[in-house]
């Protein structure tokens, strides 16, 4: 799939969205600051979230510990308006850094059209919200959906549901615990991934408070991480505690891309190798002076370094041959120094 200018896939690099959530609470230039670090950083895209209150939720609904307040009141409070997201994306196309925002109802998506955003990011929410995933895809844009919450069989009926309209989508792994236990994140469910849903991108949405399972989730073939950033950890709020600052995330670009370079298959011997190769492998050695003459027993040598000379493995093919001249002791044997017993 393609978002923007950048190629999504098994052949291209990773695509590393930093998001932004509201951990803005509210304040534009906070988030126009978030965009700066992020660009920064290396990301390739910051990404934010439209919400309409009344669209997407009933007033007085039961939340989760992370919410000290009802999140209508919240959202009410510290969503970005409209207006606000038409200033952040021209602000981010002045930087050079792809802006996405979430819709959380598919009004917030058809608002969000006006901005020209190049794809929308479904949360886990509303993966299996398929009347309004149907709608948004009319709306004719690529979508990343995250699979937090849900089984294998939904993830399936979403899947097909995508498949058989003209999108491109992608999913991403995803577990949505506001931290997660390390042993609920289940990288190990991104490869089987490919099987259970081919021809779609694979990715990695992660809400643990640090950098280390992004990495491998990278290794394991995620070609899209998502990651939530904030600019100062002690900034109050539900998505503080899965959040990471800049200089995390800065850390995070830089070791997915030397995780990128160093994933390939082959097994040969690099060039930067083979001066190291030619001292540090062992040779053939006399370990005592040994006449013209005499038979070579296992006793007149062993192998040291440098790699210079016969291989080691080929001692036993020396033992029992005749030295043809005077051998010094602590010098690397040559195919001259002897010659088979008649």
């Amino acid at each position: 799939m393609k978002i923007s200018n950048k190629s999504i896939g098994n052949n291209f690099q990773c695509f590393i969205i930093a998001e932004g959530c509201d951990n803005h609470m509210g304040d534009l230039e906070v988030a126009r600051e978030m965009s700066l670090r992020a660009k920064l950083s290396g990301a390739d895209a910051i990404k934010f979230q439209h919400h309409l209150p009344d669209e997407e939720m009933l007033k007085n609904i039961h939340l989760s510990d992370n919410f000290e307040e009802p999140l209508y009141d919240f959202l009410l409070k510290n969503a970005l308006k409209i207006d606000d997201h038409i200033a952040l994306k021209s602000f981010c196309d002045e930087i050079g850094i792809i802006y996405l925002c979430t819709p959380f109802s598919y009004k917030a998506a058809c608002e969000l059209m006006d901005l020209d955003v190049p794809c929308f990011k479904i949360g886990s929410g509303e993966m299996t919200d398929i009347p309004s995933l149907k709608k948004i895809a009319d709306l004719g844009k690529p979508m990343i959906l995250s699979t937090g919450m849900s089984t294998i069989e939904e993830i399936k009926l979403t899947y097909n549901e995508l498949k058989a309209l003209d999108v491109e989508f992608a999913l991403l792994n995803c577990v949505s615990e506001y931290p997660p236990v390390y042993e609920d994140v289940n990288l190990g469910f991104i490869p089987k991934m490919y099987d259970l849903f081919p021809n779609v991108v694979i990715g990695h949405s992660d809400h643990t408070p640090d950098i280390y399972t992004c990495f491998g989730a990278v290794t394991l073939g995620a070609k899209i991480i998502e990651k939530h950033v904030i600019i100062d950890k002690r900034t109050p709020g539900p998505d503080q505690s899965v959040s990471i600052d800049f200089t995390d995330l800065k850390q995070l670009v830089d070791g997915v891309r030397k995780i990128e370079a160093s994933l390939g298959a082959e097994k040969i011997i690099h060039d930067k190798e083979k001066q190291i190769r030619e001292w540090a492998f062992r040779s053939v050695v006399a370990v005592r002076n040994i006449p013209e003459g005499q038979k070579i027993t296992e006793d007149d040598l062993w192998t040291k370094r440098p790699g210079t000379g016969i291989p080691s493995k080929e001692m036993p093919k020396i033992i029992g041959c005749i030295a043809k001249r005077d051998i010094q002791q602590n010098t690397l044997l040559t195919y001259s120094d002897y010659e088979k017993k008649n």
